[in-house]
């Protein structure tokens, strides 16, 4: 199989009014995604809120996404989970599905154990077949391996392909696994949400993991500057990089918010913690949205039109 490259969006997972799962509005994103030119697809990440769905619901999303999919384009599952035994079943449902690699955070539990580290993945990827993408993240999120010890796990347990560089500074990790992983990992993925993917880019990685709610901008962003246009990259880069700032802010609520002005989905409803976009930000986000209203098509999902702002 091909290393995997280019946009690869976290789906959300998109609830209704009461808070239970909404499967057809989930996969009205997933389509979105798909139409938008995504190379794949990421579930469940942070931005699904992965961490307020129970063990079940990760199951069965898994499986409804390898029904949606059907193979067209390589998806991406995410594993992470409070134990080894639930991140083997998670990961095996992926594999399940079609899944082409498991996105894992690296455990806490298992900080400065090296040795558990690696017998942590190792195990990962012998019960479940797939391949492994190392989050590596900071606290509190994951560990934030240094680039020393991630090499040396990289180079230890072979089922680790990829790595997802989100430890700051990420550009200079990128630049050093660049340069010196070799055989030990296929490609590095940049993550931070895409604030700083010309920078990661330029230092090596292949792709970026963002959240979807202008996947269509994302992926005329990296084609560009596949296609050495960078200057055309940086224009894309620059203007999105507002919206991008205020996601950084409210996370799943923005791109909910989004989302439902973009007319994908109707209800932005979360279950995870954290700021409510209040009428201020409201407004500032439809003023944001106005200022690159020319790069996001106004048919993304036919017979529903993009919404006005209030």
């Amino acid at each position: 199989m091909a290393a995997l490259q280019g946009v690869f969006p976290i789906l959300p997972t998109i609830f209704d009014a009461q808070g239970a799962v909404d499967e057809t509005a989930t996969q009205r994103v997933f389509e979105y995604l798909l139409a938008a030119g995504a190379a794949g697809v990421v579930f469940p990440g942070l931005a699904s809120e992965y961490d307020m769905l129970d063990l079940e619901e990760r199951l069965h999303l898994t499986a409804c996404i390898g029904r949606w999919n059907n193979g067209r384009v390589p998806f991406i599952v995410g594993g992470s989970a409070k134990t080894l035994d639930d991140a083997v079943r998670l990961t095996r449902a992926g594999g399940e599905a079609g899944a082409a690699a498991a996105m894992v955070l690296t455990p806490h539990a298992l900080a400065g154990d090296n040795e558990g580290m690696a017998a942590f993945f190792a195990r990962l990827g012998a019960e479940s077949g797939v391949p492994i993408m190392l989050q590596n993240a900071p606290p509190p999120m994951g560990v934030g391996l240094g680039v020393d010890a991630l090499l040396a796990l990289a180079t230890q347990v072979p089922a680790i392909a990829y790595v997802k560089e989100e430890t700051m500074p990420s550009g200079h990790r990128i630049t050093a696994l660049s340069e010196r992983a070799g055989d030990a990992v296929q490609a590095v993925f940049g993550g931070a949400g895409a604030r700083y993917v010309l920078d990661e880019l330029a230092r090596g990685a292949v792709g970026t993991m963002p959240a979807c709610e202008i996947t269509e901008v994302h992926v005329a962003m990296l084609a560009a500057h596949a296609a050495g246009d960078h200057e055309r990259a940086r224009v894309l880069f620059e203007r999105t990089l507002p919206l991008l700032s205020m996601q950084a802010v409210f996370r799943w609520r923005l791109t909910k918010a989004v989302l439902l002005r973009r007319g994908i989905i109707d209800c932005e409803h979360v279950r995870a913690p954290g700021p409510a976009l209040d009428a201020w930000d409201r407004r500032e986000l439809d003023t944001l949205l106005s200022r690159i209203a020319d790069l996001l098509p106004l048919d993304v999902v036919p017979g529903r039109p993009q919404r006005t702002p209030a």
